[in-house]
């Protein structure tokens, strides 16, 4: 099975060729997310490719947009799965951080509604890091086989 491990700003880890006739995966162990760009980028290749998501750890910020890309048919999570959100946010010329409201409302808009829900019923996209994991994911997502 191939694996492709998803790590911080989307650094490759390992890759493995597949057997033939073997499914392909992309597996997530831990990305803190980045720009938003790459991931797109990334996500709608594995769109694309038919390949399955396992989410088996720390996937958080602009790691989470594999929801709103990739067939939620083709995600599944494990134990150690945790999804974190947080309100759109760019840097200006000095560093500092400051708030993108109508993106974080894109992006709301686009995951799945379940997710959506959760968010809202968490307080909303803010400055504050939302952690959906344990129960509260495994009734969205199904555990990975």
């Amino acid at each position: 099975m191939r694996r492709v491990t998803v790590l911080k700003a989307l650094m490759i880890a390992a890759v493995l060729i597949a057997p033939a006739g073997a499914h392909a995966e992309i597996r997530i162990i831990q990305s803190p997310g980045g720009q938003v760009g790459p991931f797109l980028d990334l996500f709608e290749k594995v769109r694309e490719s038919g390949e399955r998501v396992v989410i088996d750890g720390p996937c958080l910020s602009a790691c989470t947009l594999v929801l709103s890309i990739v067939p939620g048919d083709r995600i599944c999570m494990t134990k150690r799965a945790v999804l974190g959100f947080h309100a759109a946010r760019s840097v200006d010329r000095r560093g500092r951080f400051y708030a993108e409201p109508e993106a974080s409302e894109a992006v709301l808009a686009a995951y799945p509604v379940p997710v959506r829900d959760w968010i809202s019923r968490h307080g909303g996209l803010t400055s504050r890091l939302l952690l959906l994991k344990g129960r509260d994911l495994a009734a969205i997502y199904p555990r990975c086989r």
